[in-house]
């Protein structure tokens, strides 16, 4: 697993090495995710999901919140159709539109690694290791491959803790009762403070943060991470000086 590219004065390699400095970073981060898997398998469970679709759905959309959303529309493992669906598959999508800036974001790495190596890690993508990622990258972090490996660390516990709940249902607490699924909040959280580099950005977090709040209480579920998204960043480049400008 090894590749290269440049960008100007930027080398970006793809490295194992890279890709278990990742793992090792975000180790810590799949307690939380398994932990919010198992909350997810309770609930598919309630639900009469099958470990199969359970698994599958899993997999494929790979968000909690998403996948709550989806499964309360269901009902009774009951598949909805017409408008139903439409409304399912419309949540799910507004719920998960904050990739499209993740993957914006990512652009100046993975855009110089194969299309195999840049799918694959956008397929693991979560927020956790998004914001992990961002975070090592400001840092000087140019190996591609941190990305996917902080990514797979997650992915997998996942998919570990859907299929533990979906066993251990009606014998294990729910992970959220004890506060387990708040972890991964509380990493972020923190990865951002870390990032925040002083009152010359404040104006952009302040405009996130009212573009958010807005977002959560006029519109519906999955708008305020995109809003404040889209509002910080126009924000920023608005406040940009020309010489700062690409």
């Amino acid at each position: 697993m090894s590749a290269s590219g440049t960008s100007g004065e930027t080398r970006v390699t793809f490295s194992l090495a890279g890709f278990w400095r990742g793992m090792k970073a975000s180790g810590p981060l799949g307690v939380s995710v398994f932990a919010y898997g198992i909350a997810f398998g309770l609930f598919a469970k309630s639900a009469e999901m099958s470990m199969a679709e359970a698994l599958l759905m899993s997999g494929l959309v790979y968000s909690g919140s998403a996948q709550m959303a989806a499964v309360s529309a269901m009902g009774n493992g009951v598949i909805p159709s017409g408008a139903a669906a439409f409304a399912v598959v419309t949540t799910i999508l507004l719920l998960n539109a904050r990739y499209l800036l993740y993957g914006a974001s990512l652009r100046g790495w993975l855009c110089q690694v194969s299309g195999l190596q840049a799918y694959a890690t956008l397929a693991v993508l979560g927020d956790g290791n998004w914001a992990l990622s961002m975070k090592r990258h400001a840092e000087g972090e140019q190996d591609a491959g941190f990305v996917l490996g902080s990514g797979v660390i997650m992915f997998v516990p996942w998919l570990f803790g859907t299929a533990f709940g979906l066993l251990t249902a009606g014998v294990a607490a729910n992970p959220t009762a004890l506060g387990l699924d708040f972890m991964l909040v509380a990493f972020s959280t923190a990865l951002a403070v870390g990032m925040f580099k002083g009152r010359t950005q404040m104006p952009v977090l302040l405009a996130a943060i009212a573009a958010s709040t807005i977002a959560d209480r006029l519109l519906p579920p999955g708008w305020a991470v995109m809003s404040a998204g889209l509002t910080g960043g126009l924000t920023a480049w608005l406040l940009c000086k020309p010489e700062e400008q690409p």
